[in-house]
C-alpha cells in the first residue's frame, strides 16, 4: 500500500515509478480524490465548530428569555448536525475510494530493478555449476523410468482432476527428504527460526501480503470464508501484523514447510504435463522482517540461502534480477533462481526472493520503535522460496538421470534416505 503523503509531496516521482512498470500516471486521480476527501473533512470540522458555538449560545438565549433567538439558534444546531453527518459520510466515501485505489496499485520498483516489459527483459547476474554432458537424450521427469512408478497422475486425476499428483514409493521418500534437508540447512546453517503455521487464513492476512483484493481468483476460498494459503509468506509475514516491535528484535528470520494452494488462474495450457505447475504443492518458505536500512542486504543474504540449497544438491542454476514488467505485485526488487532441467533443455524458476520495502507493512500496520528514539516506523518485509519442494524433486530427477533409466541422487540426501543413493530403473530406492 502506498503512502498518500509521499504521493502529495512528489507526484512526478510516483508516476515515473509507475511508468517503469508500464502503468499510466495515477497521481492526478489519486490527488483529486484526496483533495475531495480533505475538503469534506475540513468542511465537517468547520460545521462542527459552528455547531459548538451555536450550542453555547442556545442556553444563553433561553436564559435571557429571547425565544426568537433561541429557536433560531436551535434550528442552526440541528442544521449543522445534519450537515456534519452528510459531510462525514461523503468524506468516508472518498476515503474508501482512495483506499480502494491505493491498494490496487503495485509496489514501486527500486532503481536497481531493470526496466522491461516481460521475462525476456530479465537480467542474468550469475550462474553456478555446469550442466552435465549427457551421451543420451535426456527425459523430462515424468518420462524417466525410475520415476514412473512413483508419479501417479492418473489416480490424482481420478481424485481431484488435472494438475495434481499422487506420490508413491521412492518419489515421496525423496520429496520428504528434500523438505527436511532444506529445513535443517536453513535452521542450522542460516539462522532461520522454524515455524509451523495454519494453511487456512482470514481475509485480513491475505490482504496484508497483497493477495487480496486484486488476486482473489488466484487462490481458493472455503465456504465459511477462510483462504487456503498460496504460500506461507502469508502466514509468516502476518505474524507481525498490528505489532510495534523494538528495533532490537529485528531482523526476524523465519522458515516454514507447508502445503500451498494456487488456482493457477491465467495459466491455462502452460506446463500441463508432469508436476511443474500444480494446484497443491509444498514449499519451504523464508520470510524476514527488517529495518529499512537493512532490507537490501537482507535480500542478498536470503538469495544466498536459497542458492546454498541448490549448491549442496549440486544442481546447476542461474540468478536473474526481474525487470519491472515481470516483478510480482508486492515486490520492489526480485531475484529469481532458475535451475537447469536437462529434460527441457532450459533453466526454470525454482525460487523467487523479493524485497517488499514497507508495502506490506503499511497494509498490515507493522512497525518498529527505533533504538535511538523517535516515532515508530514501518518495518520492511522480504520473502523467498527456499525452495519449492516439488520443483526441486523435478530437478533432482532430471539432473540425476542415467542412460539405463535409473537416477543417481545427490550425496547430501543420502543420510536422509538411510544411506540409499539411487533409484533403479524399476523405481526401487537402493
Amino acid at each position: 500500500m502506498h503512502d498518500i503523503k509521499a504521493i502529495r509531496e512528489n507526484p512526478e516521482a510516483f508516476d515515473a515509478a509507475l511508468a517503469r512498470r508500464g502503468l499510466p500516471p495515477l497521481s492526478p486521480e489519486i490527488l483529486d480524490i484526496d483533495a475531495a476527501r480533505r475538503s469534506k473533512i475540513l468542511a465537517a470540522e468547520t460545521a462542527t465548530a459552528a455547531q459548538n458555538a451555536a450550542s453555547k449560545q442556545v442556553g444563553a438565549a433561553k436564559a435571557a428569555g429571547n425565544e426568537a433567538e433561541f429557536e433560531q439558534l436551535r434550528a442552526l444546531v440541528a442544521e449543522k448536525k445534519a450537515e456534519i453527518a452528510t459531510l462525514n459520510e461523503e468524506a468516508a466515501a472518498e476515503d474508501a475510494r482512495l483506499r480502494d485505489l491505493l491498494v490496487s496499485i503495485p509496489n514501486l520498483p527500486l532503481a536497481q530493478a531493470p526496466e522491461g516489459r516481460d521475462e525476456a527483459d530479465n537480467v542474468e547476474i550469475r550462474r553456478w555449476g555446469t550442466p552435465r554432458a549427457l551421451d543420451f537424450k535426456p527425459l523430462e521427469h515424468f518420462q524417466i523410468p525410475a520415476a514412473l512408478p512413483g508419479l501417479d497422475f492418473a489416480t490424482a486425476a481420478k481424485l481431484s482432476g488435472s494438475r495434481f499428483v499422487v506420490l508413491r514409493g521412492a518419489m515421496i521418500r525423496i520429496h520428504r527428504a528434500l523438505a527436511q534437508f532444506m529445513l535443517d540447512t536453513h535452521t542450522e546453517d542460516h539462522g532461520l527460526s522454524e515455524v509451523w503455521t495454519p494453511v487456512l487464513v482470514k481475509d485480513e492476512a491475505m490482504f496484508g501480503t497483497g493477495n487480496l483484493p486484486k488476486f482473489a481468483e488466484d487462490s481458493y476460498q472455503t465456504t465459511n470464508g477462510w483462504w487456503l494459503i498460496p504460500t506461507s509468506e502469508v502466514t509468516l509475514t502476518n505474524t507481525v501484523a498490528g505489532e510495534t516491535l523494538d528495533e532490537a528484535q529485528l531482523p526476524i528470520r523465519m522458515t516454514a514447510h507447508t502445503q500451498c494452494f494456487r488456482s493457477e488462474a491465467g495459466s491455462a495450457g502452460r506446463d500441463t504435463s508432469g508436476m511443474l505447475r500444480q494446484h497443491q504443492f509444498e514449499k519451504v518458505e523464508m520470510v524476514s522482517i527488517t529495518t529499512p536500512e537493512a532490507s537490501l542486504a537482507e535480500h542478498d543474504r536470503m538469495t544466498g540461502c536459497a542458492e546454498a540449497i541448490l549448491q549442496k544438491l549440486n544442481l546447476p542454476y542461474r540468478v536473474v534480477v526481474l525487470c519491472t514488467g515481470d516483478m510480482g505485485f508486492g515486490a520492489t526488487k526480485t531475484h529469481d533462481l532458475e535451475v537447469w532441467l536437462p529434460g527441457q533443455d532450459t533453466y526454470r524458476e525454482i525460487s523467487s526472493v523479493s524485497v517488499c520495502g514497507d508495502f506490506q507493512a503499511r497494509r498490515m500496520n507493522a512497525r518498529f520503535k527505533p533504538a535511538g528514539g523517535g516515532k515508530p516506523e514501518f518495518v520492511h518485509t522480504l520473502n523467498g522460496s527456499g525452495l519449492a519442494v516439488g520443483r526441486c524433486l523435478i530437478a533432482v530427477l532430471e539432473n540425476g538421470q542415467q542412460a539405463d533409466g535409473s537416477i543417481d541422487l545427490p550425496a547430501v540426501l543420502h543420510p536422509y534416505l538411510r544411506g540409499k543413493t539411487r533409484v533403479t530403473a524399476a523405481g526401487e530406492l537402493v
